[in-house]
């Protein structure tokens, strides 16, 4: 769909009817009110806004295309695209011609643009909320491209003064910015600075970063320039250095690019020429050099006479070099340069060119070069020439290439003189290296000499930061590229203040990531790029949206310190929408230094505290929480800041040794670096012995000290040394012994021990520096140097000159201990010896700083293996190299806040058996893989519940009541403890006699049933029953016995209620019960027996079974078919016969559980009965 032309007025007038207008490259739709097509809202607007003629706005816009143009070859706006209204494109219409007024595009691309503009009507209409910048592109002849926005942005939020949030091009941005600038001292000058934006603007100058102060002799000019009246150049008052311009707005700041003031100087005379003598004929060369600022226009002078810069025999350089060819006698006389400047004029020193006759003859000889082309670095625009002045005879042919074959540029090149190249106007691909070649004429003899010319070009962007918008805790990116020579150095500003890496703020080579936005990351945001040739910056506007539905941030965050390396954080919900809370996330940093990584942990809305671990000892951290919603994110919560405890030492301190005497050894220490000491050392241990003695003697020093002389000791004995720090928590790890030897008594005069020094150059090499004792009266023959990796045999000596302080040794092994031993010898004797310890680094490779950390363990399976063990099993991650892999396996139960409980363990395997865990515990587990110095994440938490105990106790209040004639009802209470869990309860009864010959029937119910029937009791017996307790894990003991007796059928006692009696009631006769080891073996006889019984008759019966008559055919039958679970039965009951046997001979009888396939009856009971003659089958028909 097309756009329609506002009714505003003709072509050319301005669609943004009720905008201020304000100077050249602003735009008057901010914060306007807008109405029907044509209307005006704001009278003030009506009455400022610019009539209908496009002449003005087309001055404006040349005044600010074409300084842009020129500066980087192209046009750009900074604004973003989204929803626009009729009057905003109608603004857009009008720059559109204004640029066809100017010519800027031709008919073809201006049709093309109301082409665009009727398109992007529609992405208007869809509403667009922080879409990417729409621009218009054309290209006019193949280096120039003019790029520019067709859309004003407009976000619907409120802003404090516009309801509508609506804006057009850029807040803020410089026309003018300062530039280099070379005065002369008292001099005056003005640094330009002009910005436009919203206003009111007020701008600042900055003078190398620190806010420029106004006095009478500086001020800031209205139109925002800095005026200096008189130019200081005193060190202390010196007004040289770089300014910046700062330009703040209600939008926030924007900084300019630097410009560097210098004062005019100038210096003395580096070089000055030299008086020579040449034969008639011949070449002369005089040379001077000067250095100044700005660089000095150099002449010479013949005789005090000025000579001219070329003729045909002369060639004076703009490098200071005067060349004369064909010497004759007219040209003897003196010469000198005179340097000047636009403040400063110099002369050198006067030479004197002597000229003496020439041989008749000239003898042949080859081209030589005696003052070839030097190595030159320029910067673009500049003018460099390379000398080439060559001699031979015949008169040599200088001719000039490119070592790689290219063809050198013929519109910016020439030869002046007899063979010098001159490069004006350098540029880029004017940068290789030039060959001057002198050759005989007509023959092959040549001579050659190289130059290498480097050209510096100053920063210019090849990917720009674009404007965004962003909800509340969002990621913002914003991208940046520049390319110069040298490399530009990239750096980012936020409102005219530099950033730095720190917790959510990260930034790369060319990229700058702003996680977790909050309202305050609303700002102008530029990106920098500076070298040595200058400096160039580009802006972009951060909007962050908020969501009026958001919920409060959590309140009442407080941490809790629960070891050296973790953290309870606790917090509640927020008090505003917090049902509508879907997540949180912990955000902690640490609180000291620069550059801090900020770690992010998302939890879900069921939890209002987290432990957070792996934290460094001794170390401040600060934490916040942000609550989440489906629309948005919380503000962040008051940050907490909480400290962890000290630990022990990683390291010890790598100590030296060295004696001044023969008896005695001085030892010297340096405190160890912050991220091994893990707390403040209060105190050293040093121990020391001889080296034949095991005798170890030990001294405790404050942890302040970091020397200790050891006196007494013996001459010419070698010594051990170790040391060890402590924190308030405890002694870490000591030091290898390190051995030193004192010197022999005879050797007072013996050279004395230098001062050694140890620095690590890379993780491969060492820096072995030393100083001599000025006081040494010894005359030295030099240095034996001795080195060894710790545990490894010594390397040495290695021989070194008596001028040599410095040694490197290289080859080494990274993260290793090395011990470096230094002596001065003479010709006498070897003197006193240093001795010292230090740590190669880690290398830091490509790999290391791109790699991310290798991924955790895969498929982690957890397995109860006991009550207080659990088998986990897991797979290692694939890796595309072979190396030393560990695991750390982190265990801890489900919604533990005490991190000090949490088991960590250490393994080289792919499974591990966790032992010493609770019973019937849910446990949560995780992984984490080591391979060399870097560490996986945790997998993913796996979640398993230990077994229970075996019940400890048997059941409780056990019962037996008899309910009918024949049956009776036995209860019990579970076993005692809350954590007793049971899974199956066994009964065993039989009568008296029966019990005591294993005679016993046995009875199962699951755990949660607690009671059972008792059916098919003999009249007149008395039985006895147990219950023991069970579960998957085990069998506990046996309840004490429970009699019931069961009363002869009596008519006259049949309204006699029988007596109950229970566990409590039992009067039970240890002694009864007792069987010593003689009824044991008969029981075991008897059982056998009747097995053997048992399998005979099942025979006899199978026999005989057609013969027999027709009742006892059926008994028969029906006894082969109880024959299986008889068997099963004489099994169950030989089992039970010995587990009863050794129940007998404890007070406390403790019957284990019978095997799995004993007698299950669900019903409750069994009809069948076991005794020494074999099963018993009794009538199943019950009495009515």
């Amino acid at each position: 769909m097309a756009a329609k032309t506002p009714s505003t007025g003709p072509a050319g007038t301005d669609g943004c009817r009720d905008a201020k207008h304000g100077p050249a490259g602003t735009d008057g739709c901010r914060g306007a009110k807008h109405g029907p097509a044509g209307t005006d809202v704001h009278e003030e607007a009506e009455k400022a806004r610019v009539p209908a003629n496009p002449t003005p706005q087309s001055q404006n816009t040349a005044a600010l295309l074409g300084p842009r143009r020129r500066r980087h070859g192209a046009v750009r706006w900074g604004a973003t695209a989204g929803p626009c209204n009729q009057h905003e494109l109608a603004g857009v219409q009008q720059l559109s011609a204004n640029l066809w007024a100017l010519k800027k595009f031709d008919q073809a691309s201006f049709a093309k643009a109301l082409a665009v503009l009727g398109v992007l009507s529609n992405v208007a209409q869809r509403h667009v909320r922080g879409s990417a910048p729409l621009y218009l592109s054309v290209r006019k002849g193949p280096r120039r491209l003019f790029t520019l926005i067709t859309l004003c942005h407009a976000v619907r939020t409120r802003h404090r003064d516009s309801p509508s949030g609506v804006w057009c091009f850029s807040e803020l941005f410089f026309i003018r910015e300062p530039q280099d600038v070379t005065v002369t001292r008292k001099d005056p000058v003005f640094l330009d600075c002009q910005a436009h934006g919203e206003v009111p603007i007020k701008v600042t100058w900055l003078k190398n970063g620190a806010k420029v102060s106004e006095n009478k002799r500086i001020q800031v000019l209205s139109n925002g320039s800095l005026y200096i009246s008189e130019v200081e150049g005193r060190r202390a008052q010196s007004d040289e250095g770089f300014y910046q311009c700062l330009a703040v707005n209600r939008y926030g700041a924007i900084l300019s690019q630097k410009a560097h003031l210098t004062l005019s100087a100038i210096s003395a005379f580096e070089i000055q020429p030299i008086s020579t003598e040449v034969q008639e004929g011949g070449v002369a060369r005089f040379a001077c050099k000067i250095s100044s600022n700005p660089p000095a226009v150099v002449t010479w002078e013949f005789n005090r006479t000025t000579l001219p810069l070329m003729t045909d025999r002369m060639a004076a350089l703009p490098t200071g070099v005067l060349q004369i060819y064909d010497v004759g006698p007219g040209d003897m006389g003196s010469y000198r340069c005179v340097a000047t400047t636009m403040a400063h004029r110099r002369r050198s020193a006067e030479a004197t060119l002597t000229v003496t006759p020439a041989a008749q003859s000239k003898p042949f000889h080859t081209p030589t070069i005696i003052a070839g082309p030097q190595n030159v670095t320029a910067s673009l625009h500049q003018t460099v020439v390379l000398e080439c002045m060559a001699t031979g005879n015949p008169k040599p042919i200088i001719s000039w290439s490119r070592l790689d074959h290219k063809s050198i540029d013929v519109f910016n090149t020439r030869v002046i003189g007899s063979g010098n190249l001159l490069v004006s106007d350098v540029r880029l691909p004017h940068a290789g290296v030039y060959v001057c070649r002198a050759t005989t004429p007509g023959t092959r003899n040549f001579t050659v000499a190289l130059a290498t010319l480097t050209v510096l070009a100053p920063p210019s962007f090849i990917e720009w930061p674009e404007s965004l918008t962003r909800p509340r805790a969002g990621t913002a990116r914003f991208m940046c590229q520049a390319e110069g020579i040298p490399a530009p150095k990239m750096s980012w500003l936020k409102n005219g203040r530099k950033m730095h890496s720190n917790g959510r703020i990260k930034m790369y080579s060319s990229k700058l990531v702003i996680n977790q936005i909050i309202p305050e990351d609303d700002a102008i945001y530029q990106c920098m790029a500076e070298n040595t040739q200058g400096s160039v910056l580009s802006r972009a506007r951060l909007t962050v949206v908020m969501s009026e539905d958001r919920p409060s941030a959590p309140c009442n965050v407080h941490a809790e310190t629960v070891s050296s390396s973790a953290i309870l954080l606790a917090w509640e919900r927020p008090l505003y929408n917090s049902d509508k809370v879907i997540a949180y996330s912990v955000h902690y940093m640490k609180a000291e230094g620069l550059n801090n990584e900020e770690y992010q942990v998302v939890l879900g809305n069921d939890t209002t505290h987290y432990v957070i671990d792996d934290l460094e000892p001794a170390s401040n951290y600060t934490f916040y929480i942000v609550a989440y919603m489906p629309l948005g994110a919380s503000q962040m919560s008051d940050h907490v800041t909480q400290s962890t405890l000290e630990d022990v030492p990683l390291r010890p301190p790598e100590i030296s040794l060295t004696s001044q005497s023969p008896t005695d050894i001085l030892i010297s220490w340096l405190p160890i670096p912050a991220k091994y000491r893990r707390g403040r050392v209060v105190l050293y241990r040093l121990s020391f012995r001889l080296s034949t003695d095991s005798t170890v003697q030990v001294l405790e020093l404050p942890g302040t000290s970091h020397e200790h002389l050891l006196q007494g000791l013996r001459p010419d004995s070698v010594y051990l040394v170790r040391i060890t720090a402590a924190t308030r928590v405890g002694l870490g790890e000591s030091s290898v012994w390190t051995s030193h030897k004192t010197p022999k008594a005879t050797s007072t005069k013996a050279p004395r021990s230098p001062e050694l020094h140890l620095e690590p150059l890379n993780c491969t090499t060492l820096s072995v520096r030393w100083q001599r004792d000025a006081e040494d009266p010894a005359a030295i023959q030099g240095y034996k140097l001795f080195y060894k990796e710790e545990g490894q045999q010594e390397h040495g000596p290695i021989v070194l000159a008596p001028s040599e302080l410095l040694h490197t040794l290289s080859g080494l092994d990274p993260r290793r201990k090395y011990h470096v031993r230094l002596l001065a010898y003479s010709n006498v004797e070897d003197g006193y010896q240093a001795d010292q310890t230090v740590s190669t680094p880690g290398c830091v490779s490509v790999r290391d700083r791109v790699v991310p950390p290798p991924p955790p363990p895969r498929h982690l399976y957890a397995k109860a293996n006991s009550s207080s063990s659990v088998f986990l099993h897991w797979r290692r991650p694939a890796f595309t190299a072979a190396q030393t892999i560990n695991y750390t396996i982190r265990c801890n139960p489900v919604g533990l806040q005490n991190a000090s409980l949490v088991l960590y363990l250490q393994t080289s395997e792919t499974h591990m058996l966790v032992q010493g865990l609770e019973p019937n515990t849910r446990y949560e587990f995780a992984v984490r893989l080591h391979a060399g110095q870097l560490s996986s994440p945790w997998s993913p938490v796996v979640h398993h519940t230990t077994l229970p105990e075996a019940p400890a106790g048997p059941p409780v209040g056990v019962k037996v009541t008899l309910i009918e004639d024949d049956t009776a009802l036995v209860s019990w209470k579970p076993p005692d403890g809350p954590e007793t869990v049971v899974t199956r309860y066994t009964i065993l009864y039989a009568s008296r006699k029966a019990w005591v010959a294993g005679e016993w029937q046995v009875l199962h119910r699951g755990g949660a049933i607690t009671m059972a029937l008792l059916e098919n009791l003999v009249a007149g017996d008395v039985y006895i029953v147990k219950i023991s307790a069970s579960n998957e894990v085990g069998e506990g003991p046996f309840s004490n016995s429970v009699e019931l007796a069961v009363l002869p059928k009596d008519p006259s006692a049949s309204n006699q209620r029988p007596k109950r009696l229970d566990s409590a009631d039992a009067k039970v006769s240890s002694g009864y019960y007792h069987l010593d080891q003689k009824s044991m073996t008969g029981i075991a006889v008897g059982v056998g027996i009747a097995l053997t019984c048992i399998l005979v008759c099942v025979l006899i019966l199978i026999c005989r079974s057609k013969a027999r008559k027709s009742s006892a055919s059926k008994a028969a039958q029906s006894g082969a078919q109880q024959l299986p679970h008889a068997g099963a039965a004489a099994a169950a009951g030989a089992q039970v016969g010995k587990r009863l046997g050794r129940a007998a001979e404890d007070p406390e009888p403790s019957v284990p559980a019978p095997a799995p396939l004993s007698f299950l009856d669900a019903k409750g009971g069994t009809d069948l009965i076991i005794n020494s003659y074999g099963p018993i089958i009794k009538n199943n028909s019950r009495k009515k």
